[in-house]
């Protein structure tokens, strides 16, 4: 049988991680159980990572990796309005098709926090390429300078809302009422932008208040029943 190269077998353990992370949280991914699901030896296992910790640790280095590629693969090049637009989307679509990845993120962000800083890996990394996206033109879709502090609230509000996102559609798992809910966040986007963003001249004010009347709260929750 053909050696596989130690690198090889490295990133057929962080996957096999991930899954198991996925399917049986922190406290049942054990060495054996990943082991097995990467069709490798334990002893291998335990050549490849000291420790448990030590995996992962290479786990929360993957998926700040697979994060930062969502970003990057969905940086269109254009105004901060837009890009945020597309950033938002590109990160609920990625969750839409890898729900064991954000199990896993779940999964191991309170596990992080509870050991130590590795919980700020993802975030820090995710930020930070956010932060060079978007600031690359940093200026609005009508050509206005956008300071960097309005950028990192920008930056908060995506990561926050693709995170509450990922939660709810690892809740309920329901594709038709999640398609409904990703315009919602992305509309609660728009609505932060066009508060903060968009060109004051045009900002509603108390004499004249924006005329499109606010969801109530059974469309915002359809898939709970409310009666």
């Amino acid at each position: 049988m053909a050696r596989v190269p130690a690198a090889e077998r490295r990133a057929e353990l962080v996957a096999a991680a991930v899954r198991v992370i996925a399917a049986h949280g922190v406290e049942g991914a054990t060495t054996r159980r990943i082991a097995e699901e990467a069709n490798a030896p334990l002893a291998t296992l335990h050549y490849c990572f000291a420790t448990k910790e030590v995996l992962f640790g290479a786990v929360f280095e993957y998926l700040a990796g697979e994060y930062r590629n969502v970003l990057t693969s969905n940086d269109v090049h254009s105004d901060v309005q837009t890009t945020a637009r597309a950033l938002l989307r590109g990160l609920m679509e990625w969750y839409l098709d890898n729900p064991a990845l954000g199990a896993t993120i779940i999964e191991l962000i309170s596990w992080g926090q509870r050991e130590g800083t590795q919980a700020k890996v993802v975030y820090n990394a995710a930020f930070e390429t956010m932060r060079t996206i978007i600031g690359v033109t940093p200026v609005t879709e009508t050509g206005r300078p956008v300071p960097q502090a309005t950028i990192d609230k920008l930056i908060y509000i995506v990561a926050a809302l693709s995170d509450g996102f990922a939660l709810n559609w690892l809740v309920f798992t329901d594709p038709v009422a999640s398609a409904a809910q990703m315009e919602i966040t992305l509309g609660v986007l728009d609505a932060w932008m066009a508060a903060n963003l968009g060109d004051p001249a045009n900002a509603p004010t108390a004499d004249a208040p924006a005329t499109e009347p606010e969801p109530d709260m059974r469309s915002l929750v359809s898939w709970v029943s409310v009666d």
